[in-house]
């Protein structure tokens, strides 16, 4: 099209794409040039803030690899992450979605119930169980828990040379109640990577990198919705300001601290440590 001006040019753009065959793809294209253009009008986009922003795409793509997506990390630190979790909830209930976050790793481990993970980690002990629910309350025998958490030292494992394999991340089947138990730290809040561009964006918007202290769960079984999601502490002093927007009200747990020798005996793990309960309700597809 010739004398495109900037009343005419998006709808130059939306008519250069009236070939697209699927018509989902087709709609969110067409919205996501509308929204843009609409945006760049907006604050009058400056050739310099446009190359800053090529830039930062530039840089995020630099430093994304296999174990550590700095895309996933700029669409949780703006709020995107979680508006596409509450956007796609169930409306019917069941246990609220949360971020998936950029360190997790397809293909961890598998244990038995009652598995302890602690190892050589430094930490609180905490024994963590429950059961998997259809949205009636029925167990789900098989249903597959995935879980991964950060060490003491706030790094998970594929962030830390240092740190073995699998270390503090597993799958475990339930069983025919639906039970899940597993032994291990207690999570610590933690920086999100702040040395590549979503650290940048964070210092130039003044805001922390901060994430409450959780556990991050994938929970799937057949015929049922998969769940992703992360459970949180709900004492953790940054519980009210996640750098991520992760947090539900649904998803925050007491750590009770248990003294009870004979309690940690009966889980196998030294006195005080924390005893944690979460159950999940998948959606029937």
């Amino acid at each position: 099209m010739k004398n495109l001006t900037e009343g005419n040019i998006t709808e130059a753009v939306i008519e250069a794409i009236k070939g697209t065959k699927d018509p989902r793809a087709k709609e969110v294209m067409s919205s996501l040039i509308r929204h843009l253009h609409a945006f760049v009008k907006d604050v009058r986009l400056t050739q310099a803030e446009w190359e800053a922003a090529i830039e930062y795409l530039y840089d995020t793509g630099q430093i994304t690899g296999p174990t550590r997506n700095e895309f996933v990390l700029t669409s949780d630190t703006l709020g995107i992450s979680s508006l596409v979790d509450i956007i796609n909830s169930n409306p019917d209930g069941g246990t609220e979605a949360s971020v998936l976050g950029p360190f997790y790793i397809e293909g961890s481990k598998m244990v038995e119930i009652g598995a302890n993970l602690i190892g050589d980690s430094e930490g609180e002990p905490t024994v963590v169980s429950g059961t998997v629910r259809t949205l009636g309350g029925d167990p789900i025998e098989g249903a597959i828990i995935d879980l991964w958490q950060t060490a003491a030292n706030g790094l998970y494992e594929n962030q830390d040379p240092d740190q073995p394999e699998n270390n503090l991340r597993f799958r475990m089947r339930t069983n025919k109640d639906g039970y899940y138990q597993f032994t291990t730290i207690k999570p610590v809040s933690y920086k999100v990577p702040t040395d590549g561009p979503v650290g940048r964006m964070l210092d130039l918007q003044g805001r922390h990198a901060w994430r409450p202290s959780h556990l991050h769960y994938k929970v799937s079984a057949d015929g049922h919705r998969n769940l992703i999601t992360e459970v949180f502490d709900e004492g953790d002093e940054y519980i009210e300001e996640d750098s991520v927007f992760g947090v539900r009200q649904s998803l925050t747990v007491p750590y009770n601290l248990v003294t009870s020798e004979e309690e940690a005996e009966k889980y196998g793990v030294a006195s005080p440590f924390h005893r944690v309960e979460f159950d999940f309700e998948l959606e029937t597809l």
